[in-house]
This record gives structure tokens, sequence and C-alpha cells, in this order.
């Protein structure tokens, strides 16, 4: 066994994986604020606040994503 799986090192593996893996995550989350939003009959202001105050969270992980990019990391 050479640490491969397909041809691939297991770094590229983790990479790939957090990387799209998770950015497919948190298009997912968005969604499900989205249908919360929708079945709660949250309005324009409400469904804002929600996309706000509940993807918050994503605002590091895409910072991240665009300070290694610009950088060079």
């Amino acid at each position: 066994m050479d640490g491969t799986l397909f041809g691939f090192t297991e770094e590229q593996v983790a990479d790939f994986v957090s990387t799209w893996g998770v950015g497919a995550f948190i298009l997912f989350m968005l969604f499900i604020i989205g249908e919360i939003a929708w079945k709660s009959k949250a309005g324009k202001t409400g469904t804002m606040v929600l996309f706000f105050v509940l993807a918050f969270g994503m605002v590091g992980f895409i910072a991240k994503a665009v300070i290694q990019k610009i950088w060079g990391i």
C-alpha cells in the first residue's frame, strides 16, 4: 500500500474535500436557511436577518480561502 487513493495522495484528497466539500456543504446550508425563511413566512426583512445571522459563521471560511488565494498560500 503506497498511501494513495485513485492516484492522489492523502494530502491532495484532504485539500480537495476541505475546499470543495465544505463549500458544497455551505451551499446546502444556505438552501436550508432559505427554506426556513420561506416556511416561516419571514418576509424580506426576516429573511435578510436569518441569512445574516445564520450564515455569518461561513464568512470566516470564505475569508480564509480568499486570503490564501491572494497571498498565494
